[in-house]
């Protein structure tokens, strides 16, 4: 057989190499899919130190302090009838609270940090002051009053002894020192427990009388956001108005609405708790307060001082620092301001501590904190104007000395409060996922550290509170009190527990040479005051009024 010409075989090539996925990625989705950061949220109306007119500054004024009053109610229901209280007793206490609330929101406002924060009551002092009130023992006393004064003036020198715990972390300025440790990666977490949190006196408050509490988050959410937007062709005014005041109009319908259900005799067949949530007449509020009733200096009588209660109230001292500190960060994200730098946060934590020292001295048996609620209403309303919550701390100590007026307000039932605050604290949880746009979201270093750091900061809090709720005290059972007391309370905290976990973490896990990943480059020139390190926007906002520089020194400015 003759040969055959065949071609010869084609010779192997290399398949292409892989394309690296995230710019197979981005041309797949297309460019228009891709969100870089942005340091501030386009739809703000105003930021910090821009003010709307006088009569929106009124409106929004009067709108902070009716969100801030529902948690000052809530927290003074739990505590004054476990001290021995009556309505009388409690309606003071209110009294005390907001009186005290107004002086220290223009303390922070002024001097402290300048953001648009109100500082209110602190849930995470019902652990030692409740530690308190079970130490004294009804039979030792001739009624209740007596109990409750006496339980007060303990608490009274307990807090005032305490706060001095804060004046230390922050005129020595550790606090700021701590504070310059902070990135993107451990806010994140912080943040978001800020809000979430609070979960415990939003919707499992709602329950306890559904038939208001829903209600009220139903037309909250449809007035607020789709009204707005379906009648926007007619008239963009209205647009304005249900954006920014849906929430006067909601609670003013739902709050009507539960007046004609009590009036109509539809909880008079039911449980004494029942008709507590819902009717508009089981608080007493009205018929307790005094007309005039000016908060002044030891009204329940001299301070009771000792060292075991002082000790104890330490630990939610400093949880109030914790918790704040959180809180600033998402009140300047949703205020169009820088994140606060270490030594403001240093000087808010010192004069949080001077706060707390005038509540012990004004009769008020919990110290104060940032009011959560109220930074969820800044970005609800957009209006992030320092004014605003200036102008708020007059309707606080106008309600606070007129009793009756400010009683009538604290007689909306509280699952109104806890509808609105349902709304409000997802709106601070979705401001600490925001700070993870600041670093490398697909780093499985950082997506540890805010995993593990949110998934404590929320689950050792609910340990604690069940463990509290079912045996009437916390875990920590050794046979110091005072030292029950901090451990409980600390633990209860899920910011705390949230920013100490991702603290810990993020300094500690591969954090050389992740500066990027972690988010510093963006960070670092707002938190440090060092040469190329400062950001000159921080001085727009945080600055002082006046000259202060020839009386303070530099380091707390």
């Amino acid at each position: 057989m003759g040969e055959t010409n065949q071609p010869p075989p084609p010779p192997v090539v290399a398949p292409p190499p892989m394309m690296p996925m995230q710019p197979m990625m981005a041309q797949a989705v297309g460019a228009g899919a891709i969100h870089p950061p942005h340091e501030q949220f386009h739809h703000l109306a105003y930021c910090v130190h821009s003010n709307p007119s006088w009569v929106q500054v009124a409106a929004l004024a009067f709108l902070h302090y009716l969100v801030m009053l529902g948690s000052t109610v809530m927290l003074a229901s739990i505590i004054v009838p476990a001290m021995g209280g009556n309505a009388g007793d409690k309606a003071r206490v209110i009294q005390s609270f907001l009186f005290m609330s107004g002086i220290n929101t223009l303390l922070q406002t002024l001097v402290g940090t300048r953001l648009p924060t109100i500082m209110n009551a602190s849930f995470a002092f019902v652990v030692p002051v409740l530690s308190i009130a079970r130490e004294m023992d009804p039979n030792n006393f001739g009624n209740n009053h007596q109990r409750f004064v006496h339980t007060m003036r303990t608490t009274q020198g307990a807090l005032i002894v305490a706060s001095i715990l804060n004046m230390i972390l922050g005129f020595s300025t550790i606090w700021g020192a701590y504070a310059k440790k902070f990135s993107p990666v451990i806010m994140t977490p912080v943040v978001c427990v800020v809000g979430l949190g609070l979960f415990e006196i939003g919707f499992p408050q709602v329950g306890k009388c559904v038939e208001i509490g829903l209600p009220m988050l139903i037309l909250a959410v449809i007035v607020q956001q789709y009204v707005p937007h379906y009648f926007s062709h007619i008239h963009e005014r209205i647009t304005f108005l249900f954006e920014r005041y849906s929430l006067l109009l909601c609670i003013g319908i739902v709050w009507a609405f539960a007046a004609i259900l009590t009036a109509a005799g539809a909880y008079n067949h039911v449980s004494p708790k029942t008709q507590l949530h819902c009717r508009t007449d089981r608080s007493f509020l009205m018929s307790s307060a005094p007309w005039i009733k000016i908060p002044y200096p030891f009204q329940w009588g001299t301070p009771i001082f000792t060292a075991g209660h002082s000790f104890g109230m330490m630990g939610a001292v400093l949880v109030g620092a914790f918790e704040s500190t959180g809180a600033h960060f998402a009140t300047a994200r949703l205020a169009g301001a820088t994140p606060p730098p270490g030594h403001v946060l240093s000087r808010s934590v010192g004069l949080q501590g001077i706060g707390m020292f005038l509540e012990g001295i004004f009769g008020a048996p919990a110290g104060s904190s940032v009011s959560v609620e109220n930074i969820g209403l800044l970005g609800l309303t957009k209006v992030g104007s320092r004014r605003v919550i200036q102008i708020s701390t007059g309707f606080m100590i106008f309600f606070s000395v007129f009793g009756k007026f400010g009683a009538f307000f604290a007689s909306i039932p509280l699952p109104i409060f806890a509808a609105i605050y349902c709304i409000l604290f997802g709106i601070v949880a979705a401001v600490g996922v925001s700070f993870m746009q600041f670093a490398n979201k697909n780093s499985m270093r950082n997506i540890y550290i805010i995993g593990l750091s949110l998934f404590l900061g929320i689950s050792v809090p609910q340990y604690f509170n069940e463990y509290t709720s079912s045996a009437g005290r916390g875990p920590a059972r050794t046979n110091a009190g005072w030292f029950n007391d901090i451990i409980n309370t600390v633990f209860a905290s899920g910011p705390t527990v949230a920013l100490i976990v991702a603290s810990v973490l993020d300094n500690t896990l591969e954090a050389r040479g992740f500066d990027s990943d972690r988010g510093l480059s963006w960070f670092m020139p707002f938190l440090r005051r060092h040469k190329g390190y400062s950001d000159p926007r921080n001085d727009e906002f945080y600055s002082f009024p006046i000259r202060v520089h020839d009386f303070v020194p530099s380091r707390f400015l």
